[in-house]
């Protein structure tokens, strides 16, 4: 059975620490923490779990400090996690099974990152990220923020799920302010790091600068297809906040130059049509988002809510506001077989059934 270190960067994470390491520590051989400055209880809680604690002097660089975690592991494979995620019962015991049958050749696991959630903790919101890398020169961290490990080797997709529970609010401003430093200093963006500085924009509402940088990521014509197809919906969004329709339209558009449509795009596509009251639009561009098949292996990020739940909310109101009641209705309970305790399937039940 190969061996497995954890290894993970911190700081200030008293509240998560203890709740992330009791449920991996019987998973892993070794426990690996890189303090990046805390104020708080974070080391004294580490030491409940590892005496392999190390400091390290923050540079404003993830991926430095990542790579400094990684050299302490001494495991066959090494594996990350931030402080507020967590393995539930179910996915912790795929990781013991993977573990003891793992084959001898894998370079790279990929495991499921569960972002967000409905109100029956179902995800709406995920992506494949590299997990457990073998211990060797090419698990190599890059990129200052929102840093990242190119998968190599032989590479294995598993059904092991990383749970993301955030208990407290980062501040919306520090990537973006990590960015501008870069800049500042006269660094030169790479493609990947250029679509996420260009989404920190878009988070923070400054939506014309937003739409700059992604026009300069997707017209530099060097980003990586998902990022492009992404990069294509949120400048989408930031053109409709700065009040041009069409130039959003050519951007939701533009997305299938580089793949086929994406349910996430077509719902974005039917959204568009629908605020201009444009039903039969919508309605064909919902549609289309329900024959789309996902594929969650191509490590896109997955608004999994597009792929049934949200099309049929959708249709379900385009068909009311044409008058087609039955449809509607159908569209509805579709909806409601997806999400039964969402509130909108539950407001728009009761709506008809007042009529």
């Amino acid at each position: 059975m190969p061996t497995v270190s954890l290894c993970m960067i911190v700081k200030d994470e008293e509240a998560v620490l203890a709740r992330c390491l009791s449920g991996v520590k019987a998973l892993v051989d070794e426990i690996i923490i890189v303090d990046t400055g805390s104020g708080d209880k974070t080391k004294e809680i580490a030491r409940q779990f590892t005496g392999g604690i190390y400091d390290f002097a923050w540079n404003d660089n993830f991926a430095a400090a990542r790579n400094f975690a990684f050299s302490k592991g001494t495991g066959d494979y090494l594996m990350w996690l931030d402080a507020d995620d967590i393995l539930l019962p179910e996915d912790a015991a795929r990781f013991l099974a993977l573990k003891n049958s793992l084959p001898p050749d894998v370079d790279t696991v990929m495991m499921k990152y569960n972002i967000a959630f409905d109100e029956q903790g179902k995800p709406t919101f995920s992506y494949f990220r590299e997990r457990l890398l073998r211990n060797c020169p090419q698990a190599h961290w890059e990129g200052a923020i929102h840093e990242v490990i190119a998968p190599f080797g032989k590479i294995l997709h598993s059904d092991i799920c990383i749970t993301h529970r955030r208990k407290a609010h980062t501040d919306p401003l520090r990537n973006l302010h990590l960015f501008e430093r870069l800049l500042a200093n006269g660094q030169t963006l790479s493609p990947r790091e250029q679509f996420y500085y260009a989404r920190e924009l878009y988070y923070n509402a400054r939506f014309a600068e937003s739409a700059a940088a992604f026009e300069a990521f997707l017209g530099d014509g060097k980003g990586w297809i998902e990022n492009n197809i992404e990069a294509c919906r949120v400048l989408a969004q930031c053109y409709a906040a700065l009040r041009l329709p069409e130039q959003a339209l050519h951007s939701l558009l533009r997305s299938f130059t580089y793949d086929c449509p994406r349910a996430e795009l077509c719902c974005e596509l039917g959204y568009h049509f629908f605020v201009q009251q444009a039903y039969p639009k919508a309605i064909f561009w919902y549609k289309t988002a329900l024959l789309c098949a996902r594929n969650d292996h191509s490590g896109a990020f997955t608004l999994e809510d597009c792929y049934g739940y949200l099309p049929h909310l959708q249709l379900c109101v385009c068909y009311d506001r044409l008058g087609q009641r039955a449809q509607a209705i159908l569209h509805n309970e579709e909806a409601g077989k997806l999400r039964p305790q969402a509130a909108a399937y539950l407001h728009n039940k009761a709506y008809f059934e007042k009529e």
